[in-house]
């Protein structure tokens, strides 16, 4: 089979693979070109590869665990709090859906508390389902050592990972409701879709204004949330398009010019809301279509509001 071949067959693994790791799209394609590059450099060389797909999910982990470990240097400098960049997954995710679940901002951002070698044993096992014997070759470690590592991330993960109790659709109408009292900046329909103890988080990069750290609680939450609305409408308001973020409930943010400004995910248990991410930093946002500027939105509506 010719690399062309190949690419097509194994990038989707590949890709979810590096962008699990990361939780970088950019980075997890860069991860992903590299490896097939070296699939291809090694085949001209007259190599034989017996398992393509295993050669490649080995080099994207190796390559994956090495980008992690510099990047986490980056994100310790980052402005305010760090979050993946978001995929707008289809409403019946073809390549994701084996990994629907776990490609939730929320588990995103529980693995970034992993260990890299400790992330991608977890993965691959529990995700992925890779046997041990396999995980450990590409790792770089022993069976049993590899059991102690996805023993320890599976507690670790087990003990703060969302819940999602609800069926799809009832995820879908609830979601439906919420993006609709944002729009209205409807404070007693929030404060009723808001868990009492839910949580919202934003990254904004320092390139737009966005939460600097996280806000806590149903009343602060809805209080965010409904000031968000007339002030944006002020600069002439923006359209939340309902669809799938992360295998999760979420919206596209598009502004008057149906540019993108920036994406919501939330998690959602027990019929309400326990999780907001909100993803406005513009560079992570470069994966979609059009960018838009939501700080000139923003300017403009306070501006409007001042007059």
């Amino acid at each position: 089979m010719s690399t062309s071949d190949l690419y097509g067959d194994l990038r989707p693994r590949a890709f979810a693979i590096a962008y699990q790791m990361l939780g970088s799209v950019s980075e997890a394609e860069d991860v992903v070109q590299e490896a097939f590059l070296r699939l291809h450099q090694t085949q001209q060389g007259g190599e034989t590869i017996v398992s393509p797909r295993a050669y490649i999910a080995t080099l994207v982990t190796r390559l994956a665990i090495d980008q992690l470990r510099s990047a986490r240097a980056r994100r310790e400098r980052y402005v305010g709090e760090w979050l993946p960049e978001p995929l707008a997954t289809d409403p019946s995710p073809g390549e994701h859906a084996e990994t629907a679940d776990s490609l939730s901002l929320a588990v995103l951002v529980l693995l970034e508390s992993l260990s890299p070698r400790q992330r991608a044993a977890f993965l691959l096992r529990e995700v992925f389902e890779y046997p041990y014997p396999q995980v450990a070759e590409i790792v770089g470690t022993d069976v049993d050592s590899t059991r102690h590592l996805v023993a320890r991330a599976r507690k670790h993960l087990q003990e703060r990972r969302p819940r999602y109790y609800a069926s799809r659709r009832q995820r879908q109408q609830l979601a439906r409701r919420f993006f609709a009292a944002v729009e209205q900046g409807d404070l007693r329909a929030l404060e009723e879709l808001l868990a009492q103890d839910v949580a919202m988080h934003g990254d904004g990069g320092g390139k737009v204004p966005a939460l600097g750290r996280p806000v806590n609680g149903r009343r602060r939450v809805a209080r965010v949330l409904a000031a968000v609305a007339p002030m944006l409408a002020r600069a002439g308001g923006v359209r939340f398009h309902v669809t799938e973020v992360n295998g999760q409930p979420g919206a596209l943010v598009f502004d008057t010019r149906d540019l993108l400004v920036g994406v919501m995910g939330l998690d959602i248990a027990d019929g309400q809301v326990q999780t907001i991410h909100s993803v406005v930093n513009p560079d992570k946002l470069q994966h979609f279509d059009r960018v838009g500027d939501l700080s000139a939105l923003v300017r403009a509506g306070r501006r409007a509001g001042d007059g």
